[in-house]
């Protein structure tokens, strides 16, 4: 069964995995955007310039930019050739080292992303529905740590959502974890960012615990609500969060259970149509935002 995070010692961290700068295509620099996460109450902020020759490979160095009460991870959204109906991959990549190598001639997305998590680097597909990933592209990023489920950035063209794939690879048994992040890029016609983040349970803001926090899946996802407490016990799944209307328990078999209500704030459904597969919660307030939690594995580990 996963390890869920809400009980772990420390505390959440609030931070966001996916913004650009106007290192690559984003229109502010560095020290704004960061600016912007840190009086907007974020923890931490991981800025994921695009990685390609027209930028000059650029791997943000964001670390003047951490002060007491807020950090940085270094990062970058990573491409190479190709996946079905798309020229290049968009890979993020966190906690990447400095000097990691442009992609070598030939490299495909695969092993580019496979070179990243050998380098320490926390590893997601970036938007596949706006990609338009097929589950055979999908399955092929054997490296990854996780799925960005939500992108604020992307909901403007109606692709925001990926669970439906995310659901397909969990349900063929890959152990996943599902990030939301707004890919900001605070261009005059896109959202404004600071608009869905994840939550990381961690003992401190160092960067390293983050990342470690993040490749062990103890985080869950968010546009609005807070979960405050999620497990497992006697056959239920119990979930306490911020005032909700609806709690959703889906998993790897079509269907679900929910409640619905005003201003829930404490719900248990049972998990046993799941089998020995998997589920995963879903909240959704009175604005329709939403939180998500990482799947939760109901049978044993894999061998």
């Amino acid at each position: 069964m996963i390890d869920l995070p809400f009980n772990r010692p420390g505390r959440f961290w609030r931070g966001n995995l996916h913004t650009h700068s106007d290192r690559s295509d984003g229109a502010l620099p560095p020290e704004e955007a960061a600016r912007l996460y840190r009086e907007a109450g974020y923890d931490f902020l991981a800025i994921t310039d695009h990685f390609r020759a027209a930028y000059g490979f650029p791997l943000t160095d964001t670390r003047p930019l951490r002060t007491p009460g807020f950090t940085t991870l270094l990062g970058a959204e990573l491409h190479a050739p190709r996946t079905e109906f798309s020229s290049e991959w968009h890979i993020l990549a966190v906690g990447l080292p400095l000097g990691f190598a442009p992609p070598g001639p030939g490299e495909t997305g695969p092993e580019l992303a496979r070179r990243a998590r050998a380098a320490g680097a926390f590893i997601g597909l970036a938007h596949p529905a706006a990609s338009l990933l097929t589950l055979a592209d999908a399955e092929s990023l054997d490296a990854a740590h996780a799925v960005e489920v939500h992108n604020d950035l992307s909901a403007r063209e109606d692709r925001g959502d990926s669970w439906h794939l995310t659901d397909l690879l969990l349900a063929r048994g890959h152990r996943l974890g599902a990030y939301a992040a707004d890919d900001a890029h605070f261009q005059p016609q896109d959202p404004p960012g600071r608009a869905a983040w994840v939550q990381v349970r961690a003992e401190s803001l160092a960067p390293e615990a983050l990342l470690a926090a993040l490749k062990a899946g103890h985080y869950y996802a968010s546009t609005g609500p807070e979960l405050r407490e999620v497990r497992l016990e006697g056959g239920l799944v119990t979930v306490r969060s911020s005032p909700v209307r609806k709690v959703l328990l889906t998993g790897g078999v079509p269907g679900a259970r929910v409640a619905e209500g005003e201003a829930l704030t404490e719900v248990s459904l049972p998990v046993a149509m799941f089998g020995r597969g998997y589920c995963r919660v879903t909240v959704e307030d009175a604005a329709g935002e939403r939180a998500w939690t990482n799947p939760i594995h109901l049978g044993p580990e894999p061998g």
